[in-house]
């Protein structure tokens, strides 16, 4: 009888040591590369390691309002956009890095642009002006001796920018997996001119406010281990962990699995490697491009918009 009342304790115990674990509210978006944390946070890897995770999706172009307001505490997002926000007054430092795009961010054009160049005074659709999506489409058109006031961009979100250039709008489109495959599959609608195969600036890092780290330590240190087991789960079990992802975007595991093919997620020794000089020189180059396009006004201290104690 003893026994039995001992059993039945520890069990009805367990639901309320969950519910007291400390709560962090993380933003991303649908972006394949973010995917290892909601792989964390839904095959408890989070709350294993004593942090309770709740992922929101906000749009870039809107995420850092979140931070400012305090809605969540941390986001996932690219290197040049925490130079961005950092600029525009919302305080955050990258603690760890979560892929590089191998081919998974793309201008796509219609079959009759030759080349990027060709675009000068054509319609893009692309997001807003300090995300991602337009500092890629900035990137490119640099390369290819134009600047994005010789073209006109039109706001779009990626998913629904390939989606509208599959139905015939727009001379191009940047967009990203798992969206740029969706275009991938109709060659007939246009092709993809450029990715981040032929230009590799886009690198994903997660990050938190200064004050969330001050206070918090464990708690990042808890986030970036659960990060780094998400990426052992996919080695060790593929199948599972791309259908837990895949469904988080409405994609089955098989087709998750091939978005995914076009990026690489960083494990710890590739994020020592990258927080040991890439992450900081990667920062230089883009700032220079954020200044010269109007983004921002003045560079911020790269020093202070990482902190790389967690990855060790």
């Amino acid at each position: 009888m003893k026994r039995a009342f001992i059993a039945v304790f520890v069990v009805a115990a367990l639901p309320a040591a969950a519910q007291d674990l400390p709560k962090v509210a993380i933003g991303i978006s649908g972006w394949t590369g973010f995917a290892p944390l909601t792989l964390a946070a839904q095959a408890g890897i989070f709350k294993k390691n004593g942090v309770d995770v709740t992922i929101k999706k906000i749009p870039q172009q809107s995420r850092h309002l979140a931070i400012a307001s305090g809605d969540i505490q941390c986001a996932a997002t690219t290197v040049e956009t925490w130079i961005v926000w950092n600029a525009n007054g919302v305080a955050t430092r990258q603690i760890f890095q979560m892929d590089k795009s191998y081919g998974a961010d793309g201008m796509v054009t219609r079959n009759s642009v030759a080349r990027i160049a060709d675009l000068k005074g054509k319609t893009i659709g692309s997001q807003a002006p300090g995300t991602s999506p337009y500092f890629v489409m900035a990137w490119m058109l640099k390369k290819n001796g134009l600047t994005p006031k010789d073209v006109t961009v039109v706001s779009i979100d990626p998913n629904p920018a390939a989606q509208a250039f599959i139905a015939g709008q727009y001379d191009a489109v940047m967009t990203y997996e798992p969206y740029l495959s969706a275009v991938r599959a109709k060659p007939e609608a246009g092709k993809i001119i450029a990715t981040t195969l032929d230009y590799p600036v886009v690198m994903d890092t997660f990050g938190c406010t200064p004050r969330f780290l001050a206070g918090s330590a464990k708690l990042a240190k808890a986030m970036t281990e659960s990060y780094f087991q998400a990426i052992e789960m996919i080695a060790r079990e593929p199948q599972k962990a791309y259908e837990i992802m895949g469904a988080d975007v409405k994609q089955p595991g098989e087709q998750f699995a091939k978005s995914a093919a076009y990026l690489r997620w960083q494990d710890r020794a590739a994020n020592q490697k990258f927080f040991s000089g890439e992450l900081q020189a990667f920062s230089k180059d883009a700032g220079q491009l954020l200044l010269e396009i109007g983004i921002i006004k003045a560079m911020p201290d790269i020093a202070t918009l990482i902190d790389n104690s967690f990855i060790r």
